[in-house]
């Protein structure tokens, strides 16, 4: 018997409470991330998160393709949520407390993944794609949902939402991140808004 089969056998889903639905999902989960810091992507496979999360590959499958999307999907669980977005009535602000969550969360497990994850974009190029549309997207949906508040306020122009001066700040912090590291400098986050964000996408009446 191999190691793989003496774990599955130690950990047979088939002994444990059967588990459904959103329970699952969510043991698959975080079963993705757990082998993810322990192996990295490039050793991680469906049948360890499987055996860790005491299931089976195939139900993996039914709600997967493979393991990029598995990833994708881990690590968006831990990234900031919506109910995270700062409405402070002011775009400086807001893209502060932002730009302050993210690097936050930058210091925990998470940033080490992402710094991973992104090691291996050019070795998988179908998870290179993923992170382009999941990862780099999520930004832009954030940082979309302040400036379109501070369209509404009159702070900045409707075309700023769709243009890449929308994505500055977060592409601004990520790279301090990588060429850096934690903890990035709560001056370096103001510098990074009131120094190169703001005169980006303020209205030029609104800007100082």
């Amino acid at each position: 018997m191999n190691l793989e089969q003496s774990v599955e056998t130690t950990l047979d889903h088939r002994k444990g409470p059967r588990r459904r639905g959103a329970e699952l999902e969510r043991a698959i989960l975080m079963a993705t991330l757990e082998e993810l810091a322990e192996r990295g992507y490039s050793a991680l496979t469906m049948e360890r998160v499987a055996i860790r999360a005491r299931t089976s590959k195939a139900v993996l499958y039914r709600r997967w393709s493979g393991r990029a999307e598995l990833v994708m999907d881990a690590y968006k669980g831990i990234g900031i949520s919506d109910a995270d977005v700062p409405d402070t009535g002011s775009l400086r602000e807001d893209v502060i407390s932002l730009l302050r969550q993210i690097s936050a969360k930058m210091t925990t497990p998470f940033g080490g993944l992402l710094r991973g994850l992104i090691a291996e974009m050019n070795r998988d190029p179908e998870f290179g794609r993923l992170i382009r549309e999941r990862v780099h997207g999520a930004g832009p949906a954030t940082i979309r949902m302040l400036l379109q508040r501070a369209v509404e306020r009159g702070e900045v122009d409707r075309s700023t939402l769709d243009s890449r001066r929308a994505m500055v700040a977060i592409d601004l912090l990520r790279n301090e991140f990588l060429m850096f590291g934690t903890p990035i400098d709560d001056a370096v986050i103001i510098d990074i808004v009131d120094q190169v964000y703001l005169p980006l996408v303020l209205r030029p009446d609104r800007a100082r």
